[in-house]
């Protein structure tokens, strides 16, 4: 029986309640209290840990991200953070010389946003700006946002794009002489098929490269969209994450959401049992989770659905990527079977159709009118009737609040000034009462949790703008945040009375932390950084100089 003593700790228990130290065995927290108390009741053949004043809390539970793909992202040419249409180029020029076995079949990266371009052309590339990369291997960049992708003119002669909607959904873009520019618009990854595959081996490394990541950044749970439509071969991805688990490998506890290409397929799966024998593999650090659907696109890309239309381009409404019909049948068929459904909604249209969805498979009159906890994937574009509805119907919005960092300077251009004011509406939910989860989408954004806490409680960005804050009535405090990302995220995953919390029955996953998050000043809680980070009772990092 492992047991450890955590000592000389602020353990954060829950808000204005802190202890110095807890008793865990075999991976649950059994008592909390003071050093003398821990020490008391410690066996002599207990390890002890020293947080050394340190603050201590659960573990960071990412509500939403794409778990083999931030390490896909690892093992490639970084995009993230260009300034120009020429930095861009040269990264992957650089990466290329560097990487020539890596890159013989081409490239595939995700990252770049044109909006952050401040030197040079602002804007989009196009497949001639990507042949300056090569134009003897396909050169494929997804944006950041991961719904629109670009290629070189290589991968254009190679797919023999013709115009019209793609297998699965999106559509090639034609410039005025009807020639494709390269562009492929939600259909991001439809290029990457010119690639090779992943082998079972690949993906068992790349999910590891992820997991020493999540746990130098105090995640210890992640909710993880990896089986959906664009990867190549499921199975192969289904059997590696078995793999890593089925082996002992993987520290991280992982939550699958699972995509299907159609309602038919999604029953069938469901009827069969096979559904619900994804993630039975007899370990507990991997469960079995929602239905992931998608409903529109990004808004950095001017693809989720926006009832107004696009302020900034008129007769734009977006892009839906399912149909209503379809919709309410996936609904009606998880309903039937007790299934949560996740929905990938930005725009307010996409929230308003997904709603009527949940809506006529909501349980009014009963004890739980949203038994199966149906959930608001990013839940961007509201409006506060949207929210008082969200509150009244229990539904769940999972938020990404590092999304501010970018968002916040475009929103206002896209839908106008009213609107912004009751979007990204974390005070508001609080408020409310409304079961609110926090995670990053990763790898749209890095999956570090913190600049995504700074975000929801100061409402600036990185660089500190705009004074105030931005819409600062929907700050949260620094509780709130870290509760939405520990406590919030376990009772989207049904876990929230054995994760999530510092109390006994509890799981012992931990993050101790360099800063006091709870004191510091708001503006350093970006750069706070994990100094040791725990799981089922074990030390699985700790940072060299801390």
């Amino acid at each position: 029986m492992k047991k450890i003593a955590l000592i000389n700790g602020k353990v954060y228990v829950e808000r204005g309640d802190f202890r110095q130290a807890l008793y865990a065995e075999d991976g649950v927290i059994k008592l909390v209290g003071s050093n003398e108390e821990i020490l008391a009741a410690a066996e002599t053949d207990c390890e002890t840990i020293d947080a050394k004043g340190k603050t201590v809390i659960p573990g960071l539970n990412d509500a939403h991200l794409h778990f083999l793909f931030v390490g896909i992202g690892l093992s490639r040419v970084n995009t993230m953070g260009c300034k120009s249409l020429d930095e861009l180029v040269e990264r992957c020029r650089a990466f290329m010389a560097a990487h020539p076995e890596e890159c013989r079949h081409g490239m595939f990266s995700m990252g770049y946003n044109e909006d952050l371009f401040t030197e040079g052309e602002k804007r989009a590339p196009n497949r001639y700006d990507l042949d300056r990369i090569s134009t003897e291997v396909p050169v494929i960049l997804a944006r950041a946002c991961g719904h629109i992708a670009v290629t070189n003119s290589k991968a254009l002669e190679m797919l023999d794009i013709k115009p019209g909607p793609l297998p699965g959904g999106g559509y090639p873009v034609f410039d005025e002489n009807g020639e494709p520019t390269g562009v492929f618009n939600e259909a991001a990854y439809y290029p990457q098929r010119l690639l090779p595959e992943y082998s079972v081996e690949d993906y068992e490394r790349l999910f590891m490269l992820g997991n020493r990541h999540a746990i130098e950044c105090g995640v210890t749970s992640v909710q993880s969209n990896d089986l959906n439509k664009i990867v190549g071969n499921r199975e192969d991805l289904k059997t590696a994450i078995d793999n890593v688990y089925k082996d002992g490998r993987a520290d991280i506890r992982y939550h699958h959401q699972i995509c299907f290409y159609s309602p038919e397929e999604f029953e069938k799966a469901c009827a069969s049992g096979e559904y619900f024998k994804i993630g039975d593999i007899g370990n507990p650090k991997m469960t079995n989770g929602p239905l992931k659907l998608f409903s529109d696109g990004s808004l950095g890309g001017r693809t989720a659905t926006i009832r107004e239309g696009y302020r900034d381009d008129p007769g734009n409404y977006g892009v839906s990527n399912i149909d209503q019909k379809d919709l309410m049948e996936f609904c009606r068929v998880a309903d039937k079977y007790g299934v949560q459904v996740c929905t990938h909604v930005i725009g307010d249209k996409a929230i308003e159709d997904t709603m009527k969805a949940y809506e006529s498979v909501l349980h009014y009159g009963e004890a739980e009118v949203n038994p199966c906890r149906h959930i608001l994937m990013h839940c961007q574009i509201t409006d506060a009737e949207m929210m008082r509805k969200i509150a009244e119907d229990d539904l769940i919005p999972c938020y990404q609040p590092i999304f501010l960092d970018y968002d916040m300077h475009i929103v206002e251009s896209r839908c106008g000034k009213d609107l912004c004011s009751t979007s990204y509406a974390f005070g508001t939910a609080d408020r409310l009462g409304i079961h609110q989860s926090f995670g990053t989408d990763s790898p749209v954004e890095d999956l570090d949790p913190f600049p995504g806490i700074y975000c929801a409680v100061t409402r600036k960005d990185k660089n500190g703008w705009p004074e105030g804050g931005w819409n600062p009535q929907e700050c949260i405090d620094v509780y709130t945040a870290v509760d939405a990302y520990t406590a919030g995220s376990a009772y989207q995953e049904f876990a929230e009375n054995y994760k999530g919390r510092i109390k006994p029955g509890f799981l012992c996953d931990l993050a101790v932390l360099d800063k006091d998050i709870f004191t510091c000043d708001p503006m350093e809680i970006k750069n706070i950084r994990c100094d040791m980070t725990i799981i089922d009772g074990e030390v699985v990092y700790e940072r060299e100089d801390r």
